[in-house]
């Protein structure tokens, strides 16, 4: 099976490209690395990028994941192929809009684009916020899933994750020591669901929720804390509705908690998303005649 470096970036394609932008800068606190007519590339660490708007909504989404070699990459796309995924070669044309010297691409079962990349263009300039939001580095994605136990498979067993908990049958996915890289969500469609960035602490998530009220800015979830990673997080959503998250203090396991850890089944109830008592207003997080809008009508 693949076995993940790291997750390097997410391609977003968007009709409102001049406002993403903004945002990413105005609001989320990226830096913005390179600009032209088709894309903008932004970054909130010491990679070339994390986040590239590309012109278009029909580019559609695509994460992209590092492999620690080329020939790591080549194994990976001749396993995947072997196990009938239609893996696709990058042209060099697309290395080049991705910053990187090899990739293939190919889909989950739900239908997401993955992209693995090998040598991928990393920065010798320090990041540079356009805001102080105290970031720290890309983190993690949510991904829609239309049917979340198949895509938990795929990904534990073609691309090497490990589950470290659940919620309900939403699967939280390490690839490394830190709690996930990756979260499945339940949704009718495919697609990214939240852009997560991390910050240095507290402190720094309440700024950033003060910031955006009084920009006004929808917030869709917290300040609250994960159950599951125990991370204090924020979400709030920002140009075609996309989420994005601050976070700090996610849990990351040592070797030995790797090897000894058992994947935990939390409820899909709010409690299980927030240890504080935040409800989200996000419609992955609500389930549909479930127990999570029983306890949320007895909270009310």
């Amino acid at each position: 099976m693949a076995q993940l470096h790291d997750i390097r970036y997410v391609r977003l394609g968007t009709d409102r490209l001049d406002e993403s932008v903004e945002f990413a800068t105005r609001i989320l606190g990226l830096e913005l690395v390179e600009r032209d007519t088709r894309a903008a590339y932004l970054r909130g660490d010491d990679r070339h990028h994390n986040v590239c708007y590309v012109k278009g909504s029909s580019a559609g989404h695509a994460l992209g994941f590092e492999m620690s070699s080329s020939t790591l990459l080549d194994c990976a796309a001749a396993e995947l192929e072997e196990a009938g995924l239609k893996v696709r070669h990058a042209r060099a044309e697309e290395c080049e809009q991705r910053r990187v010297r090899d990739m293939i691409q190919f889909t989950d079962p739900s239908g997401n684009c993955i992209e693995l990349v090998a040598r991928p263009d990393a920065s010798g300039v320090r990041y540079f916020p356009s805001r102080d939001a105290g970031i720290t580095s890309f983190s993690h994605v949510g991904l829609r899933t239309i049917d979340a136990p198949t895509d938990e498979i795929f990904w534990t067993t073609r691309l090497g994750a490990k589950v470290s908990d659940w919620i309900g049958d939403a699967a939280l996915l390490r690839i490394d020591g830190v709690h996930h890289k990756v979260a499945l969500f339940t949704s009718q469609a495919a697609g990214l669901h939240h852009i997560n960035f991390q910050v240095a602490e507290v402190d720094d998530i309440m700024r950033s929720w003060y910031l955006l009220r009084e920009r006004g800015v929808r917030i869709a979830f917290g300040p609250g804390r994960h159950a599951t990673s125990g991370a204090r997080f924020l979400y709030f959503y920002g140009p075609d509705r996309m989420i994005y998250e601050y976070s700090c203090g996610v849990r990351v396991f040592s070797e030995e908690e790797e090897r000894v850890h058992v994947p935990r089944q939390f409820p899909r109830v709010p409690s299980s998303y927030c240890t504080w008592g935040s409800k989200p207003d996000i419609d992955e997080f609500r389930a549909a005649g479930g127990d999570c809008e029983v306890e949320l009508a007895n909270a009310g």
